[in-house]
């Protein structure tokens, strides 16, 4: 036999041991669980069998779920010819299985999606990746039979699992796609598969973990835009850690600040000084920002009025309801993005940066978005603090402020005044009536006490707090915390430590977290409900502790600001269901409780009772209402209350009988005429709440209530 003859021996020798083998480990294996390489082996051989016979791969198996029958239907409508192209990349995009794209992925994706053609296959990846941000999370009922019983359990589901690879793979190949629609929906889709199941974590994680990538590979800056938003969207641990590393390269590459690629990459969304105008034929749109996440929609006639709802021709019109239903998207996105600003420049302290003047009035001051918090902001004019208002810089006193085009802008910060040029700024926001986007003029300051000094290396002053774990677990990522939840199962961990990198300043701050090692006290995974506070310490790149003399003032003070922070939202103390027992009924834990509740005030607190004594002489209330000591006194017509100013808890005069009134969802039309001088601290709104409602205590409907007093 000649070597043509052997050569053609060999090929249909393989493809029928291919054949063979593909076959019988789809039939014998289809339905074990036997996870994703049988099925990838499979596939591979059938590849080799078909290459080997000179055939053309089959039709794609779809899973039965949902996006694989979305899928799978609408391919039946296409042309034969596409059809067997698009099988083909499904083929390639199901081997999806690893971290991340190889070389070799990317360039076979690439011919395929070129046989495709590049814009049909973007617009379809697209219409796909979009209707599977708009699925719903499922409940998915599931039945067997054991011994003659017919058992039915529910798992909950967003994307089935035999899709998990396919979806991977669209979004990896969305990577030579950097038009903004594109980015948008990967972006959606991303934060849609993050979003926490109870009991089960992720919607879909290595779905949203491709999603991510894909963002970090596109080119400008919009990618980095929705991975920096995301990054504060998002509260698992990891995850955060690896958008931050996307950042991190992005900031090498550049040779700048993470903190910098963060706000270069802050999108306008067309706005002008936090306004943007959409025409629709003779009528407008206008948008308008009135604070962190709230935007006015207000529509006007040709003539200029105001038009109380959507003109009905809009309705009538598919272009302009399509243009509608658009701009309803962009609203939600600029909400989402005003939040995830403010929060970013409120963490600037610890990021210790700087501008030049031109660099600063284009990424702060005159930025459609960024300029409505920018210029709520006091800032460091070569360290002389100025606002700008009116088109110019002012100082307290409301005098203009000379700028030098060289000089150096800085966030101010309280520390960085004497207390009197502090109160000056106070009285300065008051009478512009500027309500600041995060606590800056009546920020807390934190200063090394005594007691401090003589422990050295760490601070007890946060120490012995009980907090609800998930809620400090999500206040410690938004504040740019890295902290792992504790759990009743052995993982050889008893304390945590939560941890807060300052590489400009060489040190990691850390909080130290212990179990409370309750039995009954765990959630359905088996993470704990409540956990202990113990030291705060800051530790060098050697691991070594630090001196508390040796940090920084204002990295202390903005460090033990967070831990306040933790423990004044996510304390027990808080909650009013505590008093009853009904969540422990150890001495102990009702103990802390009360001593938490009704105790002395912290630096937040103590910062919300000067609001109060400011606002009071104001308000309608201040006849019947008085600050004594911790508490906001309120005379009602049944009973005096007294409302602690920390924690918000109220106690009956004389005999400090408890009162449990929990705050409702719902805005108090009370409070919407009331000047307040920051946003952000949801205490000091429920205080005022309380105290509107039982000075008329004889007015209040609320059964729960009624009984109590």
């Amino acid at each position: 036999m000649n070597y043509t003859s052997n050569n053609t021996l060999l090929v249909l020798s393989v493809a029928l041991a291919a054949s063979s083998v593909a076959k019988y480990l789809q039939t014998e294996f289809k339905e074990q669980n036997w996870g994703s390489d049988i099925g990838k082996a499979a596939r591979k051989l059938q590849k080799l069998q078909q290459v080997a016979g000179g055939e053309t791969l089959p039709a794609y198996e779809f899973g039965s779920g949902r996006f694989g029958t979305m899928v799978k239907e609408e391919l039946q409508l296409f042309p034969t010819e596409q059809q067997v192209q698009w099988h083909q990349l499904f083929h390639h995009l199901s081997g999806a299985s690893s971290s991340k794209p190889g070389k070799k992925f990317i360039k076979s994706v690439t011919l395929l999606i070129d046989a495709i053609g590049a814009r049909d296959f973007k617009n379809q990846a697209n219409k796909w990746l979009l209707a599977t941000v708009n699925l719903d999370i499922s409940k998915q009922p599931h039945t067997y039979i054991h011994d003659g019983h017919t058992d039915t359990f529910h798992t909950i589901e967003y994307i089935e699992s035999n899709s998990f690879n396919l979806i991977k793979g669209l979004l990896w190949s969305m990577s030579r796609f950097h038009d903004k629609q594109s980015l948008q929906i990967i972006a959606r889709l991303t934060e849609k598969c993050f979003q926490k199941i109870p009991g089960v974590g992720p919607a879909a994680a290595g779905v949203g973990n491709a999603g991510i990538y894909t963002l970090a590979q596109s080119k400008g800056m919009t990618g980095i835009s929705h991975l920096s938003r995301l990054k504060l969207r998002i509260r698992q641990n990891n995850t955060q850690k690896l958008i931050q590393k996307f950042i991190n390269e992005q900031a090498k590459k550049k040779g700048i600040k993470p903190a910098q690629i963060e706000e270069i990459a802050a999108v306008d969304f067309g706005l002008c000084n936090g306004e943007l105008i959409e025409v629709f034929d003779d009528y407008k749109l206008r948008l308008r920002l009135t604070g962190i996440g709230s935007l006015e929609q207000q529509w006007l006639k040709p003539n200029g009025e105001l038009q109380k709802s959507v003109p009905v021709f809009i309705k009538d019109k598919i272009k302009l309801s399509v243009k509608l239903k658009k701009i309803r998207e962009l609203v939600k996105q600029i909400k989402q993005a005003s939040t995830a600003q403010r929060d970013r420049i409120d963490r600037l302290y610890t990021d210790n940066m700087s501008w030049t003047l031109i660099d600063f009035e284009k990424y702060y001051l005159h930025h459609g978005l960024v300029s409505h918090i920018a210029r709520k902001l006091i800032w460091n004019l070569d360290q002389q603090p100025a606002l700008f208002f009116e088109g110019q810089w002012q100082n307290e006193l409301g005098e203009e402020v000379s700028v030098r085009e060289a000089c150096t802008i800085r966030l101010w910060h309280p520390m960085d005044s004497e207390i009197q040029t502090v109160l000056a700024w106070r009285e300065r926001l008051e009478m512009l009536h500027i309500k600041q986007p995060l606590k800056q003029a009546y920020r807390e300051i934190y200063l090394l006490t005594d007691a401090e000094i003589k422990t050295r290396t760490y601070s007890n002053r946060m120490a012995a707090h009980i907090l609800k774990q998930h809620q400090f677990n999500s206040l410690a990522a938004l504040r740019g915390w890295k902290y792992s939840l504790l759990g009743s199962y052995d993982d050889g961990r008893y304390v945590e430590i939560a941890t807060k990198d300052l590489s400009e300043y060489g040190v990691t701050a850390q909080y130290c977290i212990n179990e409370m090692n309750d039995d009954s006290d765990f959630n359905e995974t088996g993470i704990w409900h409540y956990v202990a506070t113990d030291q705060v310490l800051f530790i060098d790149r050697q691991d070594q502790p630090v001196p508390l003399v040796d940090i920084p003032p204002l990295i202390f003070s903005e460090t033990m600001r967070d831990v306040d922070l933790f423990v004044g939202v996510a304390s027990v103390g808080n909650d009013p269901h505590w008093q009853d027992g009904g969540l422990d009924s150890r001495q102990s834990y009702r103990d802390y409780w009360r001593s938490y509740s009704f105790g002395e005030l912290g630096e937040m607190a103590k910062t919300r009772k000067l609001v109060l004594e400011r606002l009071l002489p104001r308000l309608k209330i201040r006849d019947v209402a008085r600050i004594e000591g911790r508490f906001l006194i309120v005379d009602g017509k049944i009973h005096t209350y007294k409302i602690h100013i920390g924690s918000s808890n109220i106690l009956i005069a004389p005999n400090d009988r408890y009162l449990c009134i929990v705050p409702g969802p719902s805005k108090d039309k009370n409070l919407e005429q009331i000047f307040l001088p920051f946003e952000g601290d949801n205490g000091l709104s429920i205080v005022l709440s309380k105290a509107f409602m039982l000075v008329d205590d004889d007015k209040i409907k609320d059964k729960t209530i009624i009984s109590q007093l």
